[in-house]
């Protein structure tokens, strides 16, 4: 089969959605995809019960929602209580508590509580937004994101941000996520001491009865809305998590769900070789093995997707990175994602790509319409070098061996952003159906938190021990073993080191160690 052939056999495009996603540049053979048969029927019946209502989540007894839910969800109660709240913000009819209009929201969530809103503004709105005057972004807000339990990010905002014409909306599915309160009580400190109520510039979003939900209750915040236990957090922005922060910013919330719908229908047929999705998880499987055996490097052809790759992170890696399958036993299961964006990646990691291991495939996403002509002479467009430097990299990528996957799509707009978020979500639950793995819970999250629950536990016993034993002074080795805990010198350590640097013990660089002293 030759170079147009292949192209011709393997370029899914559909003319009414203005999508096409094209694998011809993976190395595989059509008998490859035929020996994929009982795996591809396997995954249509597993996505088939997950749309049927089947308990698809076995480790948390959970349905998975995501893909039916936000059909029901256009045109819903919650839905129109999420846009009249956010017009009714735009047009000052809901203010502030000292009676002024709200200029700015800070989004606090971390990791699918933020990665979905972060991307969406940043595609749709673009980076420079929150500059623009309130004429221009027609009385909708500024956004600001709060995303870790770094006091840095809150220490940034400050400068910006004015109390009293600040809403504030936390994000968190159980209510509980640490980093999240953590900021939440920053800014409460912050919002006090500059003698406003926080709560009255306040709205949630959480599961209901949830701790969150009952504090929200208790403060009489502002707004509380609910969000279903059976959406995870990487999968949400298709509901009420993604909905209020576009709908604050003004983005076409309704559009972007209604381009992730047309995804589904398209993904829902049974011909694997005219499903996108199938077709997109079949050439992650067949490209690793089936073991995840190279990286999925991703990199979009416009500035305004630069947050897509970390998206994809989020959504691809949480999924598949497992250690056990649905039958408990190890396999150790995972697809790396990293990226950046074209032509920039042109100028960073491309040289490893194109002469250094070959241990990846890489997915090209174009966007074919300019956000503005700019003549460059000679008839060129600047967008036109653009497209060259792709096709150009895509044809030396392959030059040299490596696989390619093009996805196109004619114009970056809500609906279509939607289209391919809903295509990257089918594609990974198909392909943990193929590797028969849970892609919807996070076991490792829940390890590393219990980990981190130890460490500060024990922080909170060392700095006990130490306020009795004071004063007293040595490196971390000797304190630990003061503190009867010997056995976790390293972690004091580390612990000590924090506290010194901001002001909580002293300490002093003798003999290449550093020896630390408690005063009463």
């Amino acid at each position: 089969m030759d170079w147009i052939e292949r192209n011709r056999r393997y370029g899914l495009y559909c003319p009414e959605f203005r999508f096409g996603l094209n694998v011809a540049g993976m190395k595989f053979e059509e008998s490859d995809l035929a020996a994929m048969e009982p795996k591809f029927r396997a995954a249509h019946d597993g996505m088939t019960a997950i749309e049927s209502g089947a308990i698809k989540n076995p480790d948390e007894n959970r349905k998975v929602t995501h893909f039916t839910d936000r059909i029901s969800y256009l045109g819903s109660e919650l839905f129109n209580a999420v846009r009249d709240f956010a017009d009714r913000i735009a047009a000052g009819t809901i203010v502030s508590a000292s009676g002024k209009k709200f200029t700015q929201a800070v989004i606090n969530g971390i990791g699918g509580s933020a990665l979905g809103p972060q991307l969406m503004q940043f595609a749709i709105n673009g980076p420079y937004w929150n500059e623009l005057s309130a004429a221009a972004r027609r009385g909708y807000l500024k956004i600001y994101f709060l995303d870790n339990t770094d006091s840095s990010g809150v220490t940034d905002l400050l400068p910006v941000m004015d109390l009293e014409t600040t809403l504030v909306v936390t994000i968190s599915k159980s209510g509980g996520t640490q980093e999240t309160k953590n900021n939440l009580t920053a800014l409460e400190q912050i919002f006090a001491s500059g003698g406003v109520d926080l709560a009255k510039q306040s709205a949630v979003i959480t599961m209901k009865g949830s701790n969150l939900y009952k504090y929200a209750e208790d403060k009489k915040y502002l707004r509380i809305f609910e969000m279903a236990e059976s959406i995870g957090g990487r999968t949400s922005e298709t509901s009420v998590v993604g909905h209020l922060p576009a709908a604050l910013a003004g983005i076409d919330f309704g559009s972007f769900l209604a381009g992730a719908c047309k995804m589904d229908k398209w993904t829902r047929i049974t011909d694997y070789d005219s499903n996108p999705a199938y077709m997109l998880a079949a050439m992650w499987y067949i490209a690793g093995s089936g073991r995840g055996d190279r990286n999925m490097v991703i990199v979009p052809y416009s500035d305004r997707l630069l947050l897509l790759s970390r998206y994809l992170q989020q959504l691809v890696m949480e999924s598949l990175g497992k250690e056990l399958d649905l039958d408990g036993k190890t396999v150790h299961q995972g697809l790396n994602v990293f990226g950046n964006k074209g032509g920039t990646d042109a100028h960073a990691f491309i040289q490893q790509l194109n002469d250094g291991r070959d241990d990846f495939f890489i997915t090209f996403v174009e966007v074919l319409k300019d956000a503005k002509k700019f003549d460059m002479g000679g008839g060129m467009a600047m967008g036109d070098y653009l497209h060259g430097f792709l096709e150009g990299l895509s044809a030396a990528l392959r030059g040299k061996g490596r696989q390619v996957i093009r996805i196109t799509i004619d114009e970056l707009t809500p609906e279509t952003l939607g289209m391919l978020i809903a295509l990257y979500e089918r594609a990974v639950a198909v392909y943990a159906e193929f590797i028969h793995i849970n892609a919807f819970h996070q076991p490792g999250v829940q390890a590393y938190k219990l980990a981190a629950k130890g460490i500060l536990k024990l922080r909170d016993e060392f700095f006990e021990k130490m306020r009795e034993l004071s004063p007293i002074e040595g490196d971390a080795g000797a304190l630990a073993g003061a503190a009867g805990c010997g056995d976790r010198a390293v972690e004091i350590a580390g612990l000590l080191a924090k506290a010194a640097v901001n002001g909580g013990v002293e300490r002093e660089f003798v003999d290449c160690a550093w020896v630390y002293k408690f005063r009463k």
